[in-house]
């Protein structure tokens, strides 16, 4: 005696039947962490940093980004507090920037001036850490979402006490 199961025909509209409601679910798109890293550092007079940050997607969905809070660290250096009010929404694989105000460390300062005096051929390392707030489209929820940058400034040529990552 055979199994109704294993007749071909009842085995085709079963798993015809278990597609059909698996495909009944809302659609969802994949979220993946975004990436952050420095766009360009202008040192202004009175010593502070005007700091362009670029927030990149990589969700296949758009995301709504709300806020940074992290760390920049210049060279080997002591790491200054960045908090930053993204407040954008950045389609899937787009980014956009913000901007955020700071005042480095002294030592901080005196690398870029050295770096200033190397002229277009001087660069230095830096790191990012802390995480990104951002809801996800289709979602009603905010999440925080971890975030590591590192790179390189060097001077922009023409454009004093500028500098900009790759």
């Amino acid at each position: 005696m055979t199994s109704i199961v294993r007749h071909p025909l009842v085995r085709a509209v079963f798993v015809t039947g278990v597609a059909l409601l698996a495909g009944c679910g809302p659609a969802k798109k994949s979220v993946f962490p975004p990436s952050l890293t420095l766009q360009e550092v202008s040192a202004k007079p009175g010593g502070t940093w005007h700091v362009t940050l670029r927030v990149h997607n990589n969700s296949y969905g758009g995301m709504s980004f709300d806020t940074f809070q992290g760390t920049l660290r210049v060279g080997d250096l002591g790491a200054v507090l960045l908090d930053a009010k993204i407040d954008q929404d950045i389609p899937s694989f787009a980014a956009d920037v913000a901007t955020i105000d700071l005042l480095p460390t002294a030592e901080m300062s005196k690398a870029l001036a050295a770096l200033a005096a190397k002229g277009s051929a001087g660069a230095l390392p830096y790191s990012i850490d802390g995480h990104v707030t951002a809801t996800p489209e289709k979602e009603d929820k905010a999440q925080t979402f971890p975030v590591h940058g590192k790179n390189w400034l060097s001077p922009v040529p023409g454009i004093p006490d500028t500098y900009r990552s790759p």
